[in-house]
C-alpha cells in the first residue's frame, strides 16, 4: 500500500492522538483542558482580585450619641482566605500556561516523564484550588449568613456587589478545578 509521506493521516488508536503525517501527535482534549483551566483560574483570579465596593456604613460608639458614618471598603486583602484564594488561583494559571507551552512544544515526541510530570502537577493544582475553594466558600458562607454564635455580622447585606462577584470568581475556580479533575481522569485512562 503506498501513501503520500506529506498527506497521509496517522491515528493512534490506543491514545486518541492525531497526526499529521506521523510526525507530530497532538491530543486535543488535554490541550482543551489545559486552555480551559488556564481561563478560568485567570477569569477566578482577575474578578476577586479587581473586586472592590465601598459603604457609608453608621456606626454606634456610644448609645446615647448619634451614629457616625464611616466610609468602609471591602477588598480581598482584607481576608486571608480571599488572598490565598487569589494566589492559588494565579499559580493554577501560571502552571496552566506552562504546561500548555510544554504539552505543545513537546507534541511530536513521546515523553513519558513529561506525562508523569504534568499529572502530577495537575494532582497538586487541584489539591490546590480545591482547598482555596473551600477557604473562599467558607468565609463567603459567614459574609452572607453571619455567626451568631461568635457574635459576627453578616456583611453581604452590606456589600451585596463585593459578595455576587466572589460567588462569580468561585463559580469560575470551581470550574477550573473541574477541569484539572478532567485532566487527572484523562491521564489515567491513558495510562491504563
Amino acid at each position: 500500500m503506498e501513501m503520500e509521506r506529506n498527506n497521509r493521516v496517522v491515528v493512534d488508536e490506543e491514545n486518541k492522538d492525531v497526526g499529521v503525517g506521523g510526525s507530530k501527535k497532538v491530543n486535543y482534549a488535554d490541550l482543551f483542558l489545559r486552555f480551559t483551566a488556564l481561563i478560568l483560574s485567570l477569569a477566578a483570579a482577575l474578578i476577586i482580585g479587581l473586586d472592590k465596593q465601598t459603604k457609608i456604613v453608621a456606626v454606634n460608639v456610644v448609645s446615647t450619641l448619634p451614629p457616625l458614618y464611616v466610609p468602609v471598603t471591602a477588598k480581598f486583602h482584607y481576608l486571608s482566605a480571599f488572598t490565598y484564594f487569589v494566589v492559588a488561583n494565579a499559580l493554577a494559571c501560571s502552571y496552566g500556561a506552562v504546561s500548555l507551552i510544554l504539552k505543545l512544544a513537546n507534541r511530536g515526541s513521546n515523553k513519558s516523564c513529561l506525562t508523569k510530570f504534568t499529572t502530577i502537577f495537575d494532582i497538586i493544582m487541584l489539591a490546590v484550588l480545591a482547598s482555596a475553594n473551600g477557604a473562599a466558600g467558607a468565609v463567603g458562607v459567614l459574609g452572607l449568613e453571619g455567626n451568631d454564635h461568635v457574635h459576627w455580622n453578616k456583611v453581604c447585606n452590606i456589600f451585596g456587589k463585593f459578595c455576587n462577584l466572589v460567588l462569580v470568581s468561585l463559580g469560575f475556580s470551581l470550574l477550573g478545578s473541574l477541569a484539572f479533575v478532567f485532566l487527572v481522569m484523562l491521564a489515567v485512562v491513558k495510562n491504563h
